[in-house]
């Protein structure tokens, strides 16, 4: 299927916070959230935090592959501070990300945790609109 939105990724990123480390991980996500708001190519960014599980979910929606490789380049140092909190548990990505993108991903990843991918078959993006003013 070809349509405007056929290289539309959605990254769920599911995060295992550290013993002892919520405080540090909100802070560090807040931070790094903000950071994207205000600079980074996403769409969309949300994280929730399940804390009886000590489980954070991380989606993120990226315009296409290039989007993606601007985002690693710019919050880096955002990623390694949320990191120092948690752990990857499972990393989905939902769309066909190019072949580098793969490759990054694969190779940050590892072995640490089950990392899948699933194509797009339909779908739309809707966004509000801010009411003019």
């Amino acid at each position: 299927m070809t349509t405007q939105n056929s290289a539309i990724l959605l990254f769920r990123n599911t995060m295992r916070i550290n013993d002892g480390h919520l405080d540090g991980f909100r802070d560090a996500i807040a931070r790094a959230v903000d950071f994207a708001q205000q600079h980074g190519p996403q769409l969309m960014v949300e994280t929730f935090v399940d804390e009886e599980q000590m489980l954070a979910h991380s989606f993120q929606l990226y315009r296409d592959s290039d989007a993606v490789r601007l985002h690693w380049q710019l919050a880096d140092p955002y990623i390694k501070e949320v990191m120092e909190h948690c752990r990857v548990e499972r990393f989905e990505v939902f769309g066909e990300p190019d072949a580098d993108v793969v490759e990054s991903v694969r190779s940050a990843l590892g072995d640490q945790c089950p990392l899948t991918f699933s194509p797009r078959v339909a779908g739309f993006v809707r966004f509000a609109q801010s009411p003019e003013t």
